[in-house]
C-alpha cells in the first residue's frame, strides 16, 4: 500500500487541443488552481528561451504543485511532454464521447462544479489523463526528448537468448515510475483521494496492458537467423477505447461511515466484487469507480450547457442525446472534392462535387 499526502491531480478535460490539469477542490494545492482558469492554461507550444533555464520558466507557467514543479525541472523535456500529453488526452476524450451526451467539454462553471463530484466522467478524466502522460512520456524517451531516459533498457522477453535486443523500445519502465510519483501517494485516509488515486493507476495499467513486442527479421534472402526486437506502446487511441469501456462498466463505491461529519471513511465495495488484499475493499482489478451518481446532461445546469442544439446522427443517436425532445432538420448544400486522382509529377486533381445534405440538432 502506498501511503503519503500528495494526491494525485492530473486530469483532463477537452477544448480543441487543450485539456484542463484543475484540482478537484478549490482547497487542495495541487497544480494551484481551482477550475476556473481558462482552458488556455497550457499553451500547445513552449515559446523558444534563450537562456539555459528556459525550461525552468516552462515548468514555472504550468503551475504545478511544488514537488510537481521540482520534478519537471530536472529534465528540460519534461514541460514539453506535460503540453503533448494534455493535448493528446483532450483530443482522445472528445473522440470517445463525441455521441454522448456528455461530450468531454469543460468550459467555465461547468468544469469546476462537475471536478468537485466524485462522478464517472471524472474517473475517466483522471484515468485518461494518466494515461496520456505515462504514453508521451515512455515515447518521449525512445525519442530522444529527454535526458533521464532513453530506450527501453529492460525487455524481458520469451526465447530472450534468439533475439538480438535491437530497435528502441518505448520506455514504459521509466514513465511509469515517473507519473507514479509525479501524480502522488496514496492516502489512506481520505476517500476522495483513495478512489482519485485508485483511477489513475487504472490509467497507467491500461497502457501496460496495451504494449506489444515489434519484430525485424535479418538474414541471407529473407530467412529469420537474426531478429531484432523492441517493445512499443500501443496507439494511444486503441488507449482511449479500453478507457471508454472501462467507464461504461464503472463501479460505484460508497463510504460506510458518515462523511458530512467529517470522518473518514472505508469505501463499501458493490456486492459480488472481488476486493483488494489487506483487506481493501477497493477492487483488485483495473476498472474505474466512482463515488456519485452522474447526473443526465441533457438540460443546461451546473455541470453542462445541456443537449439543445447539439448536432447529432438521425440513426445512430439523437433519441439518446436529444432525450427525448425531437430534433430540427435542415437541409443544406455542401460542396466538397471528389473523384481525387494523382498526377505526375507531383499533385492532386480533383473535381468538385456539390450534393445536398441534412443536419440534426436536437431541439431545446
Amino acid at each position: 500500500m502506498l501511503d503519503g499526502p500528495l494526491l494525485a491531480r492530473w486530469l483532463a478535460a477537452a477544448f480543441a487541443l487543450t485539456l484542463l490539469l484543475a484540482a478537484l477542490r478549490p482547497s487542495a494545492a495541487y497544480f494551484g488552481l481551482t477550475g476556473s482558469e481558462p482552458l488556455t492554461i497550457l499553451p500547445l507550444t513552449l515559446e523558444p528561451e534563450a537562456t539555459a533555464q528556459a525550461h525552468y520558466k516552462a515548468c514555472d507557467r504550468l503551475k504545478l504543485e511544488r514537488k510537481q514543479r521540482r520534478m519537471c525541472r530536472r529534465d528540460p523535456g519534461v514541460a514539453e511532454t506535460l503540453v503533448e500529453a494534455v493535448s493528446m488526452s483532450a483530443l482522445e476524450c472528445q473522440y470517445q464521447f463525441r455521441f454522448e451526451r456528455w461530450n468531454c467539454t469543460l468550459e467555465g462553471r461547468y468544469r469546476a462544479s462537475l471536478l468537485k463530484r466524485g462522478f464517472k466522467e471524472t474517473a475517466f478524466l483522471y484515468a485518461i489523463s494518466s494515461a496520456g502522460l505515462t504514453h508521451a512520456l515512455a515515447k518521449a524517451c525512445s525519442a530522444g526528448r529527454m535526458e533521464r531516459c532513453t530506450c527501453d533498457e529492460a525487455p524481458d522477453l520469451e526465447n530472450r537468448e534468439a533475439w538480438q535486443w535491437g530497435g528502441c523500445g518505448d520506455n514504459l519502465k521509466y514513465s511509469s515510475k515517473f507519473v507514479k510519483e509525479f501524480l502522488g501517494r496514496r492516502s489512506s485516509k481520505d476517500l476522495r483521494a483513495r478512489v482519485d488515486f485508485h483511477n489513475n493507476l487504472v490509467g497507467v495499467k491500461v497502457i501496460k496492458a496495451g504494449v506489444e513486442t515489434t519484430c525485424k527479421c535479418h538474414g541471407v534472402s529473407g530467412s529469420c537467423t537474426v531478429r531484432t526486437c523492441w517493445r512499443q506502446l500501443a496507439p494511444f487511441h486503441e488507449v482511449g477505447k479500453r478507457l471508454k469501456h472501462k467507464y461504461e462498466t464503472a463501479l460505484k463505491v460508497g463510504s460506510t461511515t458518515n462523511e458530512a461529519a467529517g470522518e473518514a471513511g472505508a469505501i463499501s465495495p458493490p456486492r459480488g466484487r472481488a476486493t483488494g488484499t489487506g483487506g481493501d475493499p477497493l477492487p483488485r482489478t483495473p476498472e474505474l469507480v466512482h463515488l456519485d451518481d452522474s447526473p443526465s446532461f441533457c438540460l443546461a445546469g451546473r455541470f453542462s450547457p445541456g443537449t439543445a442544439g447539439r448536432r447529432c446522427h438521425r440513426e445512430k443517436n439523437c433519441e439518446s442525446i436529444c432525450c427525448g425532445r425531437g430534433h430540427n432538420t435542415q437541409s443544406r448544400v455542401v460542396t466538397r472534392p471528389c473523384q481525387c486522382q494523382v498526377r505526375w509529377c507531383c499533385y492532386v486533381e480533383c473535381r468538385q462535387c456539390t450534393q445536398r445534405e441534412e443536419v440534426y440538432t436536437c431541439k431545446g
